[in-house]
C-alpha cells in the first residue's frame, strides 16, 4: 500500500474485509497515521477541534499492517511488483495498491517567503493556525472549496478577507457559472471581498510577504496568504515505470493500471468514467472512502471480475454556516434549474441536466432533499 492516507487506508481495510489475510505493508511519506483531512479547512484550522479528533482509525482496530511511516516511495523496484524506497529499501509484493493522493500547487517565489501558506496536511494547518490567531489582513489566492472554506474560518476569527480568482466566476469548474456564482456570492454576503477576473502576477516582501502583485497592476495589502489553486497527483516516483499515467495513473473504471497486480485509488488515480466516457481524477473524500472496495476486488480476483459503475462524485463544503453538498458532474449538463427554495436565502436546491435528464444536483442548506435527489441520480446512473 503506496499511500497511507484515506485511500490507502480504505483499501486496507477493504482487503482485510475481502478476506486478505497475508502480510500487508502501508509507506507513507508523512510521520502522522491516516487523518481526516476535511476538516483541516474548518473546525481544526478555527481551533474547534484538536489533533486526535481527525484520527481515521479507532482505538480497538487492527489491520495487522506494518507502518513505514516518514518514508517516500522511489519508484517501482527491478523485481516484478516491489516498490523501492528513498532510503534504499525495497518492499516486494504479490500486489500494489497506488494512493499517493496529490500536493498543493504552488506560485513561483513563494518559497522561503515567510506568510505563505498552501494547506494540504496536518502540518500545513498547523502552520496556518498559528498564523491566522495573530490576525490581520489575509489574501486567498484561488476561489475554489479549499480557498472559500479557509476564507471563511479566517472571517470568523475576525481577520480582513480577500479572495482572489483569475477566472470570471468562483467554482465555475465543478459548479458551473450560474450556480458557481451563487454559492460564491456567500463571501459579499459576510463581506469577504471575491476579486474575479484577474490573475496574480507575484507576490511582495523581503522575508514575509506584504502584499498580492495582480496583473492588472493592482497590489493587495497582505499579511499573511494562502495559495488555493489545486492540487497535482503525486505520482513523479512512477515517470519512467510501466505504469501509464496520464494527469494521474490512468486507471480503468475498477482501479486497475496498466501493469498487471497494480491498482490506484485516491486522489492520484484518473478512473474511467462509463456515464462520460472519459478519464477523471476525483479529489473527493466519498471517492477515496468508497472507490478502494472495487479496486481491491480487482486486485484479488487478477483481473477475473467485471467491473461496475461507480457512484456519481459527491462531496460537501461548509462556509459561512451554510451547508453545501454535489453530485454528479456539471460539465455533462446543458440546463440546471432551481427545484426548490430561494438564492436569496441561500436556500436551494438545482438539478443539473442533459437533454432532459438529470446528471448532477446541488444543494445549500437542504440536506434532506439533496439526499433524496442523490439516491435517484445513484440508481438511475447505475
Amino acid at each position: 500500500m503506496v499511500g497511507a492516507s484515506l485511500a490507502g487506508l480504505s483499501a486496507a481495510r477493504s482487503l482485510r474485509k475481502q478476506g486478505y489475510d497475508g502480510r500487508l505493508v502501508v509507506i507513507g511519506d508523512e510521520v502522522h497515521r491516516p487523518y481526516d483531512r476535511p476538516p483541516l479547512s474548518k473546525e481544526f484550522l478555527a481551533g474547534g477541534i484538536g489533533e486526535a479528533d481527525l484520527a481515521l482509525e479507532p482505538d480497538d482496530e487492527d489491520l495487522q499492517a506494518e507502518w513505514l511511516l516518514g518514508t517516500r516511495a522511489a519508484g517501482l523496484g527491478s523485481a516484478p511488483r516491489s516498490v523501492r524506497l528513498t532510503d534504499g529499501r525495497e518492499v516486494r509484493a504479490d500486489g500494489i495498491v497506488i494512493a499517493t493522493g496529490a500536493s498543493a500547487r504552488t506560485l513561483p517565489g513563494m518559497d522561503g517567503l515567510a506568510g505563505v501558506h498552501t494547506l494540504r496536511t496536518l502540518d500545513d494547518a498547523r502552520g496556518l493556525r498559528d498564523e491566522l490567531t495573530r490576525g490581520g489582513r489575509l489574501v486567498v489566492i484561488g476561489g475554489g472549496f479549499i480557498g472559500a472554506e479557509v476564507a471563511s474560518t479566517a472571517h470568523t476569527l475576525g481577520l480582513d478577507v480577500t479572495i482572489v480568482e483569475a477566472a470570471p466566476t468562483a467554482l465555475a469548474g465543478p459548479l458551473g457559472a450560474t450556480m458557481g456564482g451563487i454559492v460564491s456570492a456567500l463571501h459579499a454576503d459576510h463581506g469577504v471581498r471575491l476579486l474575479c477576473g484577474t490573475g496574480v502576477k507575484g507576490l511582495s516582501g523581503e522575508t514575509r510577504v506584504d502584499g498580492v502583485l495582480m496583473e492588472d497592476g493592482r497590489s493587495i495589502p497582505a499579511d499573511i496568504v494562502v495559495v488555493g489553486i489545486g492540487a497535482r497527483p503525486c505520482v513523479e516516483w512512477l515517470v519512467g515505470s510501466r505504469v501509464q499515467l496520464a494527469d494521474g495513473v490512468r486507471c480503468g473504471a475498477d482501479g486497475r493500471t496498466s501493469l498487471a497486480g497494480v491498482v490506484a485509488v485516491g486522489d492520484c488515480a484518473s478512473w474511467y468514467d462509463p456515464r462520460a466516457g472519459t478519464h477523471r481524477r476525483v479529489e473527493h473524500w466519498t471517492g477515496a472512502r468508497e472507490r478502494p472496495d472495487a479496486a481491491v476486488a480487482a486486485l484479488l480476483s487478477w483481473g477475473e471480475s467485471e467491473p461496475g459503475i461507480p457512484r456519481p462524485p459527491y462531496f460537501w463544503s461548509d462556509q459561512y454556516g451554510v451547508k453545501i453538498q454535489f453530485v454528479g458532474n456539471a460539465a455533462r449538463a446543458d440546463s440546471v434549474t432551481i427545484e426548490d427554495g430561494t438564492v436569496d436565502d441561500r436556500n436551494v436546491l438545482a438539478v443539473y441536466r442533459r437533454a432532459g435528464h438529470p446528471v448532477a444536483v446541488l444543494g445549500m442548506n437542504q440536506p434532506r432533499l439533496f439526499m433524496r435527489w442523490r439516491k435517484q441520480l445513484a440508481a438511475r446512473t447505475s
